[in-house]
């Protein structure tokens, strides 16, 4: 049996997969059981921040694993305590919770804003707003957060708690919170699996504000928009705001499982021993390989995301067969005249892996690609959305 029968026969059959086993890789080049060559502008979804076996990256995670592999949380660990002052040194944040993936990062913020509410104001000041369009995570609790519909429809009863506002409608928090049962507002500042969509600053700010005066907790969801992906650290940073949480994880340990929740001043004590934890939450070979990839997110590297994401978008807004470019840094969306899986699969063929949201062609490339690798792979997008695009006109 093959890799591919091998999967159909024993892997569930979650995942709408590519036709594609691939093998090895370094930076943003990948190659498959053929020997073929592909320029990778997903990296994982946003989380092989340095690509593919990154020399910094594995050699700190090689030497840790030599070391200590794994160790509980009833003891002390050195790269877990790295980097959480790390963390907080470069946010402002006082206080961090290491998890296992983004939606856990979630989960965990999702609990301390009710423990917040509930030691001071009661347990009925319980309820969640969070976007329509949004997208948090896969477990029940972060589905039920989820602001899209099709993501509830097999999985019911959801977990309660939750209420959904439209971006951009300041009226619609208003009428959510007025009845005095609010804890949190969750947001996404650009909605990644939503369409690649970045929330307006005017309205961030407003939403920023209210929940101040409200006392309402402020969390920020960077599962996907952290660690250097929009040229901002985190993407608040870009809008001039100060959450009361901030979860993470994709690219924070660049390509290891580790997500992070950073409380700030009102949050930093809610937590106490008992009421949260995680077996595998800052695993010391995770943390060691997050140390070296954060270490590395200067501003210099961040600089060259937003330099990079500006040549792409000048490339693609206005090409032939191309409707539109959204998103911020690094993380981009393309609305193309063809159907976006058709795109995806032509640029396959011509060697560039790119993925979907909703109905565009996402890319998530390395931080570090080479100038040279975009403008090869930008040419190939080009191409394909033009001569699809000409078809479709045609058709």
């Amino acid at each position: 049996m093959n890799v591919f029968e091998k999967d159909s026969a024993y892997i569930a059959g979650t995942y709408a997969r590519f036709p594609l086993a691939l093998t090895h890789g370094r930076g943003a080049l990948v190659y498959d059981t053929e020997g073929r060559e592909y320029i990778d502008l997903s990296s994982g979804i946003a989380v092989n921040t340095f690509g593919y076996s990154d020399p910094v990256w594995a050699q700190a995670v090689a030497e840790q694993a030599g070391k200590l592999q794994h160790t509980s949380n009833l003891f002390y660990s050195a790269p877990c305590a790295r980097l959480a002052e790390m963390l907080c040194t470069r946010t402002g944040m006082k206080k961090v919770f290491f998890s296992n993936s983004g939606a856990e990062a979630n989960e965990c913020a999702i609990k301390c804003a009710r423990k917040y509410a509930a030691d001071r104001y009661g347990s009925d000041r319980c309820q969640i707003i969070t976007l329509k369009n949004s997208f948090h995570g896969r477990t029940v609790t972060t589905l039920s957060a989820t602001g899209q519909d099709s993501f509830h429809e097999l999985f019911h009863p959801l977990t309660e708690g939750f209420r959904y506002a439209r971006a951009s409608h300041m009226e619609d928090i208003a009428q959510l919170t007025e009845d005095g049962k609010v804890a949190a507002i969750m947001i996404e500042l650009v909605q990644g699996e939503g369409g690649v969509n970045p929330l307006e600053r005017d309205y961030v700010t407003a939403l920023a504000a209210y929940a101040q005066e409200k006392d309402i907790l402020l969390i920020v969801d960077e599962v996907q928009t952290g660690n250097g992906r929009t040229g901002a650290l985190y993407a608040y940073m870009n809008y001039g705001i100060t959450p009361d949480i901030v979860t993470t994880a994709k690219g924070l340990a660049g390509g290891l499982p580790l997500g992070a929740t950073l409380f700030g001043e009102k949050t930093e004590g809610v937590l106490t021993p008992g009421t949260h934890g995680s077996t595998f939450g800052g695993n010391p070979v995770a943390c060691a390989g997050a140390i070296s990839i954060l270490d590395r997110l200067d501003a210099v590297l961040l600089e060259q995301v937003k330099e990079k994401s500006i040549y792409i978008r000048e490339e693609l807004t206005d090409a032939p067969g191309i409707l539109s470019v959204s998103g911020m840094g690094l993380m981009l969306g393309i609305e193309t005249v063809a159907d976006a899986g058709a795109v995806i699969a032509a640029c396959r063929e011509k060697g560039v892996l790119v993925i979907r949201a909703k109905n565009k062609v996402r890319l998530l490339p390395p931080l570090n690609i080479e100038v040279g690798l975009i403008k090869r792979a930008v040419a190939v997008i080009r191409e394909v959305c033009k001569d699809l695009g000409n078809k479709e006109d045609h058709a």
